[in-house]
């Protein structure tokens, strides 16, 4: 397999893997209404999706570690897949909640086993671009999400067929899925393993990865812009619809303004990850382009709150600018801080330390809708955007610091020798992050 087959592998199976997800969000909640579900026992679902992704992050990352990462995502289409044929037919709450559970399932079992897998193999192909790669791979998912958040709000709205449709199309992308990694994702064969040294080695990988994550000063500070962008997307989720809705005079008006501008947010981000290779060799060093990136969405955050002083229409567009440059901010910096990650740990880590990087987001971005959105409703929304818009260049500056450092001008190499950069400009290092469809 060649670097560009392998790197197309990668783009197709991060697409089937956030396909699903745009296409039943738009409907999710309304959906649940359609069928007699109160608000509050949505909200409840809601929980229940988020405490199983959050308590199986870890162990499904060192399950993947143990026996392998195919395995692991064709466990995750099985389960997503069952999931959203359960939300497309059943109406009783038991197995809405046990829905509710899987698509937890299948969130934690695929949260890091097709990166690491990439980054596997990647490391094994002398002409292989880990940053170009990663960053095809964001812009994929983000295109994805973008795909299928336009399609699963037009199909019940503007072709006038069921709520359901959406969530069985998912299912559909979700089966795809599943025969997609059993045929274009190889890998080789890991010692077989008894269900006893299953159980006995995912502690182990669980607790060799924590270890990695907590020494490595690189990987702190990448954790740490985890946690900032986490706060700001959760910030971000939870805030503009519910000024989108205000701007725009009526909630189904609100909704269609907030699935367009999530939309243009989503196709913002992969923008931004088709960007980042060009940038990097037009300004040189990674460094230049972090600070590019993290500037442009902290700037963007602080937009937002200037924004909320606008009315009608025109806070609306103002909003989707900023929204959209938020996203192309943060997509910018995806490819080369992934890279960086992956530079710092070994395969037998590999899907450990991504699945701790993802639980970061999530812890950060559960505590960040708490303390920001009281805020936002004790003050105003633009003192929470505002706040925000420090959090995460507050929390960004260590890494982009840290791309000139010593502890990753072992790496810096590889970018020149792959003929990413020239030669001169190679000393920065190779970095970046899975900007994330966790705010997916």
């Amino acid at each position: 397999m060649t670097s560009r087959e392998l790197r197309h592998r990668y783009a197709l199976i991060s697409f089937l893997t956030w396909l699903p997800t745009g296409l039943f969000i738009p409907v999710l909640v309304v959906l649940l209404l359609e069928r007699g579900i109160g608000l509050t026992t949505i909200a409840a679902l809601g929980v229940a999706y988020s405490v199983t992704v959050m308590l199986l992050e870890l162990p499904t990352g060192g399950l993947a570690d143990v026996v392998g990462r195919r395995p692991v995502m064709v466990a995750s289409a099985a389960s997503s897949l069952a999931a959203l044929i359960l939300l497309g037919f059943a109406d009783s709450l038991v197995l809405l909640a046990l829905s509710a559970v899987l698509r937890g399932v299948g969130r934690a079992l695929g949260s890091g086993p097709v990166e690491a897998w990439y980054v596997d193999q990647a490391n094994e192909l002398p002409d292989a671009d880990l940053t170009h790669g990663l960053s095809v791979g964001a812009m994929a998912s983000s295109v994805a999400l973008a795909v299928g958040t336009v399609a699963g709000g037009v199909i019940p709205f503007g072709l006038g067929a069921t709520l359901a449709l959406p969530v069985l199309l998912a299912a559909g992308a979700d089966g795809v899925r599943l025969v997609v990694t059993l045929v274009a994702m190889p890998e080789p064969k890991y010692e077989a393993k008894t269900l006893r040294s299953v159980v006995r080695g995912v502690p182990s990988a669980i607790a060799s990865g924590v270890r990695v994550a907590g020494r490595s000063v690189v990987l702190i500070r990448i954790l740490m812009v985890s946690a900032g962008m986490g706060t700001t997307l959760a910030v971000m989720e939870l805030l503009t619809p519910a000024w989108l809705t205000e701007l725009a005079g009526a909630a189904d008006r609100g909704v269609l303004a907030y699935g367009l501008v999530a939309a243009v947010g989503f196709a913002a981000d992969a923008l931004g990850s088709g960007l980042s290779m060009p940038l990097l060799r037009r300004l040189g060093s990674v460094r230049a382009v972090c600070l590019a990136g993290y500037t442009v969405s902290s700037l963007a955050l602080a937009g937002m709150a200037a924004a909320t002083a606008v009315d009608g229409i025109a806070g609306v567009l103002a909003a989707a600018i900023a929204y959209s440059l938020m996203f192309v901010g943060l997509g910018v910096t995806a490819g080369p801080l992934a890279q960086l990650l992956h530079s710092q740990v070994d395969a037998a880590e590999r899907a450990t330390v991504v699945s701790v990087e993802s639980l970061i987001l999530m812890l950060a971005g559960a505590v960040g809708v708490v303390g920001l959105g009281q805020l936002a409703v004790s003050t105003h929304p633009a003192v929470a955007f505002g706040v925000t818009a420090v959090v995460l260049a507050v929390l960004a500056a260590p890494v982009i610091a840290v791309t000139q450092g010593s502890e990753v001008r072992g790496v810096a190499g590889d970018l020149a020798a792959g003929g990413v950069l020239p030669a001169a400009a190679g000393a920065a290092g190779r970095e970046a992050v899975d900007s994330s469809p966790d705010r997916r």
